[in-house]
């Protein structure tokens, strides 16, 4: 009789009984193509297999002759009648190739790469599914045990179908004629042509194998999907376990769970998407289960794990986990309800009393006592509340809950007493999530929306937006109640006039005396603009300058300010003339664009805290430019010692939001300062509606050839400097080249400073100025105007003059050397009807402070690299009186230091709303390497 085995690694192999060869007339009786391999054998490989002896079977090496899968295919597919000598095991493996061949014929087969022998190849394979698995399970069962000695019945099938469905394929599927491969008008594909040809495919790799690999999976997706449904115990009781449900669900249907005893090829099915799922999560493993299914039962810390990762282990591996319908995951969250007296008349200021008390809640539910020690002593994170499980950090909740503990009946302290514990005690990971107060004290907690309407004043020849108006009620509230504020609306949204409000309804509803003067402390470049607008829009206010050489003093100042309503002079003379204005008796101290003050050291900074006043306000548009201690400088002006000593708020605050993010003291420090900061921005609907849009964009330009050696220079000379340097000197090194580097890419006149022309032989010498030309030029063909913005006087100086030629038409430059009646005309002019089409301003000189919306367009020439700094020059133009759409444009030179930044900046977010910008001393702290591929020069950097 003639046998045959399957080998993974040796394909077919067929042998026979050892009594003897195969007689000649037997091997005659064998069919086509069976009789030609078998007269054709030589016998010269030995097989080892189970025979039948006088005692039982006993293991024998016998004869036997190999067969690629190609001749395997061939014998395999031939004619095998019933009453010819081949025995059942060789008849059995002819059956599974006859199975091959009809998935085949039925298209359900699929195009694989893999790598044999350090090639790659195509070749076909079955797609799989749940019909197929079904078929090979039955042939498993049905497989002789001759054919077992080998290994595993699945193996050996697995191993068989993937060497014979490429070569059963192939004699169905015929390979084009060359004439036509060789076709100028073909168009083969590589991976078709090596899958019909039988050829390497030079173009294989891993990542064609993977995306073939994923289309075969996609193929199979109608086969139903494995589901793991938790189930809550019945009770909540400490060690019960949760049943995990095992369910198949067909596409459109509800997942089904999986019974025992069952559809075989289901319950296979469900096995191997079980076992896959405990290969993708193994705690799923050496559980307890159900005799009756296929469910596991998990204790509850397998339970939070599974929540907690498993779910993403099993989701990457395709299996869905469904958890209870009343199942929720909550963080637990600090309330702090607050509660006064009414609101009287009196100023209470940081010194009014009130009541405070503590309440810990998980997602929406507020915790009693008794339930906050339950949820404790359980030590588990996933509890019982009410009817429904939730989980929560048992960690977190129990610091919570000590902290709560003690504090439910209501703490009487002062108002600045209540921020000193906030500030001082915090919760280590607990957020606080909301602060309700009542009396007086909600006029000071949500004072935008609590605070007593104020009618426009009669006297006021503006009509008030909304914003505008809630914006004048709560400046009067936070007034009467004696707190200073801090009034933070966006660039352009009307600080100016809701001030200026303020003190015309304060004289309007005075009753026996008119109240004080109002100090007004701003930039010198705004004065002017102080003066125009209390002029358009209070005229019946008494505005005293207290500017120039020729100012009062002494009594004579006395006298004036005490006739006056509005004082305005500059943050240079308030730290010059502070023993003067220390003498007067004022109502209030204002500081307009006040992160003037934001370094609390220095003598403006100073000065400003030690001006008496019975209110303070502060107006910014950008409360915090750089660090999260220029706010606590500005704060500690309007209300002094609110957010403690600086040392003690760099080290609760400043430290963990900036360095690490940290969400707890971000909600501390916004439940402090917000009663006393006010900030609408102009991107909300709800503020403004009518402002037209802000375009920005970053704009490249290619260096020169003689800008890139002079930035090649800068380079070298900085490497050799950092190569001694160390501590300050190594950070002034760096920033003395960063400046360097960015007037190389400004214009090389800029950097060599030696008075030499803008354009050599009619040609530019600098790539971003021949880019600036272009856009100017089309400026002004559309009739616009633009501003442009430069960190360095000495570029615009030269720039200005080239740009007068160029265009033909006068280009001011405001910097900070122009004086003010200078600028206020310079400003006058350009907002003018017949004003100049182009206006240059320096970043520090003409940031801040102006309204110079006849512009339309904006050209950052150089960049500060402070978000906060160049929003606040753009703001400029885009701010209300706008009609037109803004373009922002902010120039780069590529491949250099000002693209890279550029680039590392728009990927940084700003944390909490809370304006933390960038500047530029983050550079410094870079290492040599870092820096080295920061400032490099790049290959595309220079233009043809």
């Amino acid at each position: 009789m003639l046998h045959g085995l399957w080998t993974p690694g040796a394909g077919l192999v067929l042998w026979h009984d050892p009594d003897g060869f195969l007689l000649a007339d037997e091997t005659e009786k064998l069919p086509e193509p069976l009789r030609s391999v078998v007269r054709a054998a030589k016998w010269r490989h030995w097989a080892d297999v189970t025979l039948a002896g006088e005692f039982g079977t006993e293991r024998a090496r016998v004869p036997a002759h190999a067969l690629a899968p190609e001749g395997a295919v061939r014998v395999l597919l031939g004619d095998l009648p019933p009453h010819w000598p081949v025995a059942g095991d060789l008849r059995y493996l002819g059956h599974v190739a006859r199975g091959i061949e009809r998935w085949v014929r039925a298209g359900r087969i699929v195009p694989e790469v893999r790598r044999d022998d350090g090639e790659w190849w195509v070749r076909w394979r079955l797609v799989g599914g749940q019909r197929q698995r079904a078929w090979l399970t039955e042939l498993a069962v049905a497989m002789p045990s001759a054919l077992k000695d080998n290994g595993r019945p699945s193996e050996i099938l697995e191993n068989l179908v993937a060497e014979l469905t490429d070569p059963i394929a192939s004699k169905w599927v015929s390979a084009p004629a060359p004439d036509i491969l060789s076709a100028p008008d073909s168009v083969s594909h590589p991976l078709v042509t090596a899958l019909l040809e039988a050829t390497p495919l030079e173009t294989g790799s891993h990542r064609v194998a993977s995306v073939l690999e994923d289309w075969r999976t996609s193929l199979t997706a109608g086969e139903p999907d494995l589901v793991l449904r938790l189930l809550e115990p019945d009770g909540d009781e400490p060690g019960e376990l949760w049943r995990l449900e095992v369910c198949l669900r067909a596409e459109g249907e509800a997942p089904q769970p999986v019974l025992l005893p069952g559809d075989p090829v289901l319950t296979r099915l469900a096995g191997e998407k079980l076992a896959a799922a405990k290969q993708a999560y193994p705690r799923l493993r050496d559980l307890p289960g159900d005799a009756r299914s296929m469910d596991l039962f998990l204790p509850t810390e397998v339970v939070m794990d599974l929540v907690a990762h498993g779910a993403n282990a099993l989701g990457s591996a395709g299996v869905r986990l469904m958890l209870p319908r009343a199942w929720r995951i909550a963080a637990p969250t600090m309330k702090l309800r607050v509660q006064s007296p009414a609101a009287t008349e009196t100023a209470v200021g940081l010194e009014g009393l009130v009541s405070f008390r503590w309440e810990l809640a998980l997602g929406d539910t507020v915790l009693t006592p008794a339930e906050m020690a339950r949820l404790v002593d359980a030590k588990s994170d996933l509890v019982r509340l009410r009817g429904d499980w939730v989980q929560a950090d048992h960690r977190m909740l129990a610091a919570a809950a000590d902290y709560v503990s003690g504090r439910t009946d209501g703490t009487e302290t002062t108002v600045g007493g209540l921020f000193a514990e906030l500030s001082a005690h915090p919760v280590i990971g607990v957020p606080l999530a909301e602060v309700t107060a009542t009396g007086w004290a909600a006029e000071l907690f949500d004072g935008e929306r609590t605070a007593e309407p104020v009618p426009d004043p009669v006297g006021l020849k503006a009509q008030l937006r909304p914003y505008q108006q809630r914006g004048l009620s709560w400046l009067a509230t936070m007034s009467r109640l004696g707190c200073g504020a801090i009034l933070a609306d966006d660039m352009g949204l009307g600080k100016t006039v809701q001030v200026l409000a303020l003190l015309v309804h304060e004289r309007e509803t005075a009753e026996a005396t008119l109240p004080g003067p109002t100090l007004l402390v701003c930039p010198m470049s705004v004065v002017g603009n102080w003066q125009r607008e209390a002029e358009r829009f209070a005229p019946d206010l008494r505005v005293l300058v207290h500017h120039g050489p020729g100012r009062r003093s002494g009594a004579e100042l006395d006298a004036a300010v005490a006739d006056s309503d509005l004082v305005v002079t500059t943050y240079a003379l308030l730290a010059r003339d502070v023993e003067e204005l220390k003498r007067q008796d004022w109502q209030r101290v204002a500081l307009d664009e006040a992160q003037h003050i934001k370094n609390a050291g220095t003598r403006q900074a100073r000065a400003a805290r030690l001006v008496p006043a019975r209110h303070r306000l502060a107006l910014t548009g950008t409360p915090v430019e750089n660090r999260l201690e220029e706010l606590r400088s500005i704060l500690d002006f309007a209300n002094p010692k609110l957010l403690g000593k600086a040392s003690e708020f760099h080290s609760r605050f400043a430290v963990p939001i900036e360095r690490e993010h940290d969400e707890n003291a971000v909600t501390r420090l916004r439940a402090i300062t917000s009663p006393f900061v006010l900030r609408r921005v102009k991107t909300d609907p709800a503020v403004i509606s009518d402002l037209p849009e802000k375009i920005e964009m970053t704009v490249r330009a290619n260096l020169t050839v003689e800008q890139a050696a002079l930035y090649q220079a800068v380079l070298d000379d900085m490497s050799a400097k950092l190569k001694a340097a160390k501590g300050m000197e190594r950070k002034g090194a760096v920033l003395a080249a960063l400046t360097r580097l960015k007037q190389v890419c400004n214009h090389p006149a800029h950097y060599l400073n030696d008075g030499s022309a803008v354009l050599r032989r009619g040609q530019h010498r600098s790539g971003k100025l021949a880019l600036v030309e272009d856009i100017l030029e089309s400026v002004i063909a559309d009739g616009e105007r633009a501003l442009m913005f430069t960190q360095f006087a000495e570029f615009g100086k030269l720039l200005a003059p080239f740009l007068t030629e160029r265009f033909g038409t006068e280009v001011p430059f405001l910097h900070g050397g122009v004086g003010k009646q200078a600028r206020d005309a310079m400003v006058e002019n350009f907002q003018g009807g017949g004003g100049p089409p182009l206006m240059l301003l320096s970043l520090k000189a003409g940031g801040t402070g102006l309204n110079l919306t006849a512009a339309n367009h904006v050209v950052h020439l150089d960049r500060w690299w402070n978000p906060a700094v160049e929003n606040q020059a753009t703001d400029r133009a885009f701010r209300i009186g706008q009609r037109r759409d803004v373009q922002v444009r902010k120039l780069v030179c590529v491949d250099t230091i000002e693209e890279r930044v550029d680039d590392m900046l728009k990927g940084k977010s700003q944390l909490a709303d809370l304006t933390v910008g960038t500047g530029e001393h983050w550079i410094t702290e870079l290492g040599d390497e870092e820096l080295r591929e920061l400032f490099a020069l790049g290959a595309e950097a220079v233009g043809e």
